[in-house]
């Protein structure tokens, strides 16, 4: 008699794919890490770790929004003007408003947030393309952090800094705050009502609707949230850099939606998990940190970066139809 404790074969089947996600991209970044320590004397060290660490937590906490995004089959284009417009606002409330760096922290999370809620309804009431809005929206908000700010770098100095100083050792507290963010967000795509509503309405959004799920809301909130976690993403950097640029995050939006797909977000929605996300962070990271010690350009280094892209998405594809039949 089969006990009613044992797992379902379809439960069983789950368990060994995520395992086997986790062992390859594990695979992935080591076997990068050996590549680079080979043609580079200086690549295997525990400065150069530290600096990818404390390199990563603007992309991490971005890449953790768009997960969710990529899960109900969306995209959010404009998580780097986003950001932007969150340290233009903020520094620009502490220099010439006089405002407490609490309080112009809380306005330029608060305009995240905005901009992303008025992405998801734009795109929910109108029923159009998220790509299509969030790209208009990117010229709306790029153009915002202009006007804020003059066109001209806003240099805070240390009101802000301590986000990005040492703390544990030499990790600074920015990293600290990504990797709980990237715990947070597994535990609520996995363990809440909210992340399972997520997960079905990129499955399937009309069997959602028909089960009672109005998938209206959610899809506002993910994008709203993604727009906070994005204008978090500003702060950080604004400290890191102490100012805030006006040109900051022009392209890391390629970059995030790259690590979520090394991660294995299917860009088709319904599957995503936080936590290979920020495995795909790693191996963007470490890509870019190798090529540059091996001395490659600039453009050859976008090459690559590229290619590791379209490899992803081929993989992804692949294991789709692999699914599908």
């Amino acid at each position: 008699m089969t006990s009613s404790a044992s797992p379902s074969p379809t439960r069983t089947g789950a368990l060994r794919s995520e395992l086997a996600t986790y062992l390859g991209l594990a695979a992935v970044l080591v076997a990068m890490v050996l590549l680079f320590s080979t043609l580079s004397d200086y690549f295997f060290s525990v400065e150069t770790f530290i600096a990818i660490v404390n390199e990563i937590p603007a992309l991490a906490v971005m890449a953790v929004g768009m997960t969710f995004v990529l899960i109900v089959a969306g995209i959010d284009l404009s998580v780097g003007s986003v950001l932007a417009l969150s340290a233009a606002l903020s520094a620009t409330a502490i220099l010439q408003w006089q405002w407490s760096v609490p309080a112009a922290a809380l306005l330029g999370l608060g305009a995240g947030v905005l901009c992303g809620a008025v992405l998801g309804s734009v795109s929910v009431a109108f029923r159009l393309p998220s790509f299509i809005v969030s790209l208009g929206m990117l010229e709306v908000v790029r153009g915002a952090a202009y006007l804020v700010t003059d066109s001209r770098t806003q240099y805070v100095g240390e009101r802000i800094s301590w986000l990005a100083q040492p703390w544990l050792g030499n990790v600074s507290a920015a990293f600290v705050i990504a990797v709980l963010l990237v715990i947070v967000g597994q535990l609520v795509l996995t363990r809440t009502v909210f992340g399972r509503s997520v997960v079905g309405i990129g499955t399937n959004e009309e069997a959602m609707r028909l089960a009672g799920v109005d998938p209206r809301p959610i899809r506002i909130a993910v994008f709203a949230l993604t727009g906070l976690l994005a204008a978090l993403a500003g702060l950080m950097q604004a400290a890191r850099l102490e100012a805030a640029d006006p040109n900051a995050g022009q392209g890391i939006e390629l970059r995030v939606i790259a690590a979520v797909v090394i991660g294995g977000t299917s860009l088709m929605g319904g599957r995503g998990s936080v936590v290979t996300t920020f495995f795909g962070v790693l191996i963007i990271a470490v890509l870019e940190a190798g090529l540059a010690q091996v001395g490659a350009s600039e453009p050859s280094k976008r090459v690559v970066t590229g290619c590791v892209i379209v490899a992803a998405v081929i993989v992804d594809t692949l294991r789709q139809r692999r699914r599908g039949g």
